[in-house]
C-alpha cells in the first residue's frame, strides 16, 4: 500500500475518457457523455472483484460510513459499538447521525474484543461496527453471532483492508453492510472516494438516493425524479471514478506484492527474542498491507521508537499508542465534546463519559504495538536492507 504508488497509463487513459467528454459529473447529460459511465463501470468491477450484490459509490469512506447508517436505519440516539482503535472517521459518521458512539476494548488481533462488545450492549444498542484496522480482520463469526442474539446491525468498517477476506468472502461483504474508503492512502485509491456494499436491496437502493439528495434516480432525467425522503451531495465524481478503475484492475498485483514484503520483513523481526505478532482471526485472507509487531513492555517499545527515529527509519512505522488520529488516548476532541454544531443532550453525556473510562486492556497492548506500512515499491533487495536495518537497531535498542 498505498495505490498512488503504481499510477500509471491505466489511470491516465480512464481520466482522459472523461475529460475527452467533458462530462464529469456521474448522473445525467446522456448524450454528451458518449456512452462513458466511469462510476457505474466501477461499482459493477467492485461487485465483481469482491463478490457484493451492491455497490455504491461515495465521496469518501466517511460519506459511505454515514450512508450505509443511514440507509441500515440507525440514527438519533441509538448507540453504535465501535473499538478504540480506529480512525475518526468512524465516530465523526456515527455523531453526523445524531447516534452515540459506545467505545470498547480492542484485543491483541487490534479489532473489537467480542468480550468487550457483549459487555457494552443495553436497550439503546442499534449497530456493532468492526473496523478491520491495518489490513486484517476482526473476529467475524464471534461478532456475526453476537448479533443474531440481539438482533442487531452488522456493519462492517472495512476501509483500511481492502483486498483482505475472511473465511473465503471479502471484508466489507459479510455483515449487513461494509464500505471502503478510497482516498489517496488507501490499497486503492480515486483520490477521493468510498463505496457501500451490501447484499441487501433494500439497503443499495437507499443508498442510491441518499448519496444524491433523496433522488430516486427512476425518471427520464434528473428532473422527473422523485425524492422519497431526504438525502446529500455525497457523490463520487466521473474522474475520482475513473482513477478507481484503473486500481481496481491491479488489486491482485497489490496484493501479491504486500504479501512478499511483508513476509520477508517479518522473517528479520522474528528473529528479535520477545516479539510478538497481531493475531489475525484468518491468517489466510490477510491483505498484509501492514505488518504489526509488539514487544514485551511499553518500556522497551518507547526505546525502540527512538531508536529508529535517531537511525532515520522511523517513516512508514506508527506507534498508535502516542498517535493523535487512530486512538483514543489523544482524542480530546472527542472526549470533550468540542463540536462546531449543537450535540444531543445524549451524545454529550457518553462522550464526556469517555474522559474516565477504562481502557487499560487497550492501552496495554497499542503501548507494545508498532505497525509498519508495506510498500509496492520497494525492490526485494531494499526490503531484504530494512529487514536488516531493522534487527540492528531493535537489538541495539533492547541490549
Amino acid at each position: 500500500m498505498p495505490g498512488f504508488e503504481f499510477f500509471g497509463e491505466e489511470e491516465k487513459k480512464e481520466v482522459n475518457e472523461v475529460l475527452e467528454t467533458g462530462i464529469l459529473m456521474r448522473y445525467g447529460f446522456d448524450g454528451p457523455r458518449k456512452g462513458i459511465w466511469k462510476s457505474k463501470e466501477l461499482e459493477e468491477a467492485i461487485c465483481k472483484t469482491f463478490g457484493s450484490e451492491y455497490a455504491q459509490l461515495t465521496s469518501s469512506g466517511t460519506a459511505a460510513l454515514t450512508t450505509a447508517m443511514a440507509a441500515l436505519g440507525v440514527g438519533a440516539g441509538d448507540e453504535v459499538i465501535m473499538p478504540a482503535f480506529t480512525f475518526v472517521a468512524s465516530f465523526e459518521a456515527v455523531l453526523s447521525m445524531g447516534a452515540i458512539p459506545v467505545l470498547v476494548d480492542i484485543d491483541e488481533s487490534l479489532t473489537l474484543a467480542p468480550d468487550a462488545v457483549k459487555a457494552a450492549i443495553t436497550p439503546k444498542t442499534k449497530c456493532i461496527m468492526p473496523v478491520h484496522m491495518c489490513g486484517s480482520m476482526a473476529d467475524l463469526d464471534a461478532l456475526k453471532e453476537i448479533c443474531a442474539q440481539h438482533h442487531l446491525i452488522l456493519l462492517e468498517d472495512a476501509c483500511q483492508s481492502i483486498g483482505g477476506t475472511y473465511k473465503g468472502k471479502a471484508l466489507g461483504t459479510i455483515g449487513d453492510a461494509g464500505t471502503f474508503s478510497f482516498d489517496f492512502v488507501k490499497t486503492i485509491t480515486c483520490g477521493e472516494g468510498g463505496v457501500v456494499m451490501t447484499n441487501n436491496k433494500e439497503v443499495y437502493v437507499k443508498s442510491d438516493a441518499f448519496t444524491d439528495h433523496g433522488h430516486d434516480h427512476l425518471g427520464v432525467d434528473r428532473g422527473a425524479d422523485l425524492h422519497p425522503f431526504l438525502g446529500y451531495n455525497f457523490r463520487i465524481s466521473e474522474l475520482h471514478a475513473a482513477v478507481g478503475l484503473g486500481q481496481i484492475r491491479k488489486l491482485a498485483t497489490f496484493l501479491a506484492i504486500q504479501k512478499k514484503h511483508n513476509l520477508i520483513l517479518r522473517s528479520y523481526l522474528e528473529k528479535v527474542p520477545g516479539i510478538q505478532f497481531r493475531v489475525v482471526p484468518d491468517p489466510a485472507g490477510d491483505s498484509y498491507s501492514f505488518l504489526s509487531w509488539f514487544l514485551p513492555t511499553k518500556e522497551q517499545t518507547e526505546k525502540v521508537i527512538e531508536a529508529m527515529k535517531s537511525a532515520g527509519i522511523l517513516a512508514g512505522n506508527f506507534y498508535w499508542y502516542a498517535n493523535n488520529w487512530h486512538y483514543i488516548r489523544k482524542w480530546d476532541h472527542l472526549k470533550t465534546a468540542k463540536s462546531l454544531y449543537a450535540l444531543s443532550e445524549a451524545q454529550q453525556k457518553a462522550l464526556t463519559h469517555l474522559q474516565t473510562a477504562n481502557f487499560e486492556k487497550s492501552d496495554a497492548i497499542m503501548s507494545k504495538c508498532i505497525s509498519t506500512a508495506i510498500s509496492l515499491i520497494w525492490t526485494e533487495e531494499q526490503v531484504h536492507e530494512k529487514g536488516a536495518k531493522f534487527l540492528e537497531v531493535i537489538q541495539a535498542a533492547l541490549s
